[in-house]
């Protein structure tokens, strides 16, 4: 029997670690966190020094019984979670479930899943670190009293089930003034020189050299004014300047820059390359993936500068150490590198994982390889009749590749290229043949939207959160109950510019166009974000202060460091916190983000746009003042591509033409509507909706028959089930079947597109049995049923879900619950949700 249980978070990490540990050990997993805040209030006992009251989540209580099993059957008990300070936690709060002192239990570190590194850990074994245990501690006792506090306020003050949290708060914040940035933005036109010339060289061949302009033109007229002077010009090299550049590789990976590099490179969300990355490192193959340090072991410098040599020759190694400037790194203590240098792919594993493993090897190959050598020539070409306002056109060779051979680094503007092409042979004092020249008009580009990897960049920019916050704060605040920010995809707009074009020695005018706006995979804060943060910052300027909660951060790692009390740090932050909060709830109002657009032409009301109770941004004509009490205000939703901040009167006035009869098809009325759900097409009874970011507005009849016939065709039966049809669809919950009057949800293994109708007559007989035993009694009168679930019987009431109490200890069975009475199970509903029967 094995002498010593060690515990890891990780059932990955566990199997990973069994393999290197001899017969005196077992590894067991704690299946992350096994004790949490209740999700049911605060939890805090703000009295007494802000002591949370922790419990052993439900989900882990069969975890937990284990576990103290198998500490009953070993002489010692080592913990070996994560070396972070949420590792760090996990393992006190598994000495205190499981009985362990806390002051005397070993506890082990490691950056990387290899065999040397854990029987390493093993021989320098540590107590458990209560600074880490404290510091996170603090950070989830602030995160539940401003969560809880806020969210209650947000709850009264703006629609109920919203949230708000110290970090998420100010996260959505960033994206809220992005979005105005860009629409205070105003674009504004220039003209843009751009000349090609004709060189021939020594043996009579031509080549284009491509040059541009000094200067932008604010103007046409000055651009045309400038082509005039050129007609009838000549034109000669002034000067080459000819100088070398070098290019550096970047540091290793920390968990930012990884993130932020799956996003351009291969199109990871932040949640998801941290997913991979996990278990990239509980497989063995990564070190550890929440790190902020750029650090590199001396043996992992020496091993990578061998395989460099091994792979490409000694003249690409150069050895480098990079240091975090970071002060108060809390996480690992290494960058993310391959634990083994020398596979450059990892045997098995999917896609993901092969490709993401692929770009951690890359980069960190490169950043250990030499320079890149580049030969930079700038050619200055005269204007005859300007020689104040050359031409300059740029070239650039590579002299040596370096680390381009294995990787470059990427970048967030996508129209950021600043590659240069090879010049032709040219020489001072060399006329050229101009073969035209072009004045172009341009505009003025707003900021860019955030992408993900670009708002992890500014958030660490900015100090806000650490590399084990990054994901889950981008993943919560695009969550779609929250409705705070969206991912998306929007199509840019048609625009039309001037060209003009000096020709042999003509002047012409030309026109052409460019798609601008147009983005992909960027981040938009909704409506209901927008009036969010509006009145958290209306109310809690500290709290949303970007300064601020970079500040609650560093007060996080001086209390790691064992430097600062972690109660008197929170009650120093709390109790200000609650004032405004209090104050806020009593004095302020209820926050509609309302504005007055105008007055409508046909009642002279005000047209004003809102947030309605239900959460949805409308129209409004008439406000409260100009309506009688039996008279009611006139509504219209948004279209897709508005929003409360831009909505203009015009637009928001044509929004009250729908509903809109389009004309009749297959002998049935046609109309475009917009409703609670989004704008849809009606086709006699049927209702088609329109594709996401479709206006409304502009559906033309022809439009509206196209989708009519995609829907009908989607719709169409594709077999049957004892003569009944079976059609398919995509729903709010996922790609279902319809037999009759019942749904079937299709499993994943499937593809709604390939299912047979073998494979749909399986899951309708499986959907039958399972209705047939669904329900243990049923009293349809009253609303109530008692259902088998998952977990055993449960009784359903109306919409709500009620759990039936434990007796003596016991859980209710079916044959129990099969022999209750109607009154029994009411007073059980009563008992949970006072007031149902009884007033």
């Amino acid at each position: 029997m094995p002498k010593n249980l060690l515990i890891v978070e990780s059932p990955a990490k566990a199997k990973t670690i069994e393999k290197f540990l001899g017969s005196d050990f077992t590894v067991k997993s704690s299946y992350g966190h096994v004790r949490d805040l209740p999700k049911e209030d605060i939890s805090v006992e703000i009295e007494n020094n802000f002591k949370p009251n922790y419990i052993v989540t439900p989900d882990k209580a069969k975890v937990v019984k284990e576990l103290k099993e198998a500490v009953k059957k070993v002489d010692e008990v080592w913990l070996a979670t994560d070396e972070d300070r949420e590792g760090e936690a996990i393992s006190w709060h598994l000495c205190q479930v499981l009985g362990l002192d806390e002051h005397s239990t070993k506890r082990i570190v490691f950056h990387e899943i290899t065999k040397p590194a854990i029987q390493k850990a093993i021989t320098q074994p540590r107590k458990l670190d209560l600074n880490l245990v404290d510091a996170q501690q603090a950070r989830r006792v602030v995160d539940r009293l401003v969560g809880y506090e806020l969210s209650e306020l947000l709850w009264k003050k703006v629609k109920g089930k919203l949230s708000a949290g110290r970090v998420q708060s100010v996260t959505v914040r960033l994206v809220v003034e992005r979005e105005r940035e860009i629409q205070a933005f105003e674009t504004t036109p220039f003209f843009k020189i751009a000349a090609e010339f004709n060189v021939k060289s020594a043996e009579g061949k031509v080549s284009i050299l491509k040059a541009e302009g000094p200067e932008r033109f604010d103007n046409q007229g000055d651009a045309e004014s400038f082509l005039k002077k050129c007609v009838g010009a000549s034109f000669k090299i002034n000067d080459i300047e000819v100088k070398p550049a070098k290019r550096k590789p970047a540091a290793p990976f920390t968990t930012s820059t990884l993130q932020q590099e799956a996003s351009r490179k291969l199109g990871f969300s932040v949640s998801r390359t941290m997913l991979v990355a996990q278990r990239l490192y509980e497989a063995g193959f990564i070190t550890y993936m929440r790190t902020d340090s750029t650090n590199l072991s001396e043996m992992a410098i020496a091993t990578i500068a061998q395989e460099i040599e091994n792979l490409y020759g000694k003249n690409y190694v150069h050895t480098r150490r990079f240091k975090t400037n970071k002060a108060g790194a809390q996480e690992a203590h290494e960058a993310i590198r391959p634990t083994y240098i020398t596979n450059q792919q990892i045997p098995g594993g999917d896609r993901d994982q092969m490709r993401l493993y692929e770009l951690i090897w890359k980069r960190t190959i490169a950043c250990q390889m030499a320079e890149a050598e580049l030969e930079r020539t700038i050619v200055k070409i005269g204007i005859s009749n300007m020689p104040g306002s050359p031409l300059q056109a740029e070239g650039e060779v590579l002299k040596f590749d370096g680390f381009l051979k294995v990787y470059l680094e990427s970048n967030d503007d996508d129209d950021d290229d600043d590659s240069k092409g090879i010049l032709p042979p040219l020489k001072v004092g060399q006329g050229l043949e101009l073969r035209e020249m072009n004045a172009t008009e341009r505009w003025t580009r707003p900021p860019s939207r955030y992408s993900e990897a670009a708002l992890v960049s500014k958030l660490e920019e900015l100090g806000i959160g650490r590399p084990s916050t990054y994901a889950p704060t981008i993943t919560k605040i695009m969550e779609e109950n929250r409705g705070y920010v969206v991912k998306e995809n929007r199509d840019g707009e048609v625009r039309k510019f001037a060209i003009l074009t000096l020709k042999n020695g003509q002047i012409s005018k030309s026109e052409g166009s460019e798609v601008t706006g147009a983005v992909k995979n960027r981040l938009f804060p909704t409506d209901m974000g927008m009036v969010v943060t509006d009145y958290l910052f209306e109310h809690f300027k500290e709290i949303m202060d970007y300064s601020f909660t970079a500040d609650i951060e560093k007060d996080f790692d001086v209390i790691a460091e064992g430097n600062k009390n972690w109660v008197k740090t929170v009650g120093d932050f709390y109790h200000p916190f609650h004032a405004t909060v209090v104050n806020a709830l009593e004095t302020s109002a209820r926050a509609t983000g309302e504005r007055i657009l105008g007055k409508d032409p046909a009642t002279g009301r005000t047209v004003l746009v809102r947030m309605t109770r239900f959460g949805k941004p409308a129209v409004q004509i008439g406000s409260k003042e100009e309506l009688g009490e039996e008279e009611k205000a006139k509504f219209a939703n948004l279209s897709p591509g508005m929003n409360i901040d831009n909505v203009t009167l015009e637009e928001a006035l044509k929004l009250f033409t729908l509903p809109k009869t389009l004309g009749e098809h297959q002998t049935k009325e046609v109309s475009i509507g917009l409703g609670r759900f989004g704008p849809y097409i009606k086709h006699g009874d049927a209702f088609v909706s329109l594709p996401k970011g479709e206006d409304p507005l502009g559906v033309t009849m022809e439009r509206a028959i196209a989708l009519i016939s995609e829907k009908q065709q989607a719709d169409a039966p594709i077999g049957t089930y004892k003569g009944i049809g079976i059609t398919k669809g995509k729903g709010r919950f996922g790609p279902f079947l319809k037999w009759g009057d019942l749904y079937i949800n299709v499993p994943a293994k499937y593809k709604l597109e390939t299912i047979t109708v073998d494979d749909c007559h399986k899951l309708i007989e499986a959907k039958i049995n399972k209705e047939a035993n669904r329900y243990v009694q049923q009293w349809e009168k009253e609303d109530i049923a008692i259902e088998n679930g998952r977990w055993g019987p449960f009784i359903r009431y109306k919409k709500n879900n009620v759990s039936f109490p434990k007796a003596d200890g016991q859980k209710m069975t079916s044959e129990g619950a099969a022999n209750l009475s109607l009154e029994d199970v009411k007073a059980i509903i009563e008992a949970a949700l006072p007031g149902s029967f009884k007033k």
